[in-house]
């Protein structure tokens, strides 16, 4: 069975960071094209960070761009999304997604999705 599960969200104060996980079972993280995205109440699903499967290429919008970083670990078949100066707008429920071979920029186009992790930056 194929399966993804985040972790590491929580409660941060703005400017304070906390790093998610994607772990996978089931399949290679290697072979899939890796997305996070995010959703906060009453908006749409948006993307924030993916690694293309063969270049290991990784792109972000401007709104989490030099404040996000994303890595994968191909021993642990888990990917990381690293997120330093955190903003109250950066309140959402955080999915992890998998398709095959390159990003995009389409909820629609992830064939595995995880069960998300919420994380609320507030003082």
């Amino acid at each position: 069975q194929l399966q993804l599960v985040e972790s590491g969200g929580g409660l941060v104060q703005p400017g304070g960071s906390l790093r998610l996980s994607c772990a996978a079972s089931g399949f290679n993280l290697e072979n899939y094209a890796i997305g996070w995205f995010r959703q906060a109440p009453g908006k749409e699903r948006e993307g924030v960070s993916c690694i293309n499967r063969s270049d290991g290429i990784t792109t972000y919008p401007d709104s989490v761009k030099d404040r996000f970083t994303l890595s994968r670990h191909n021993g642990k078949n888990t990917v990381y999304l690293q997120m330093t100066s955190l903003k109250p707008d950066d309140t959402a429920v955080y999915y992890c997604a998998a398709r095959m071979h390159y990003c995009s920029v389409s909820v629609a186009e992830y064939d595995y999705w995880g069960q998300g992790t919420q994380v609320t930056v507030s003082s």
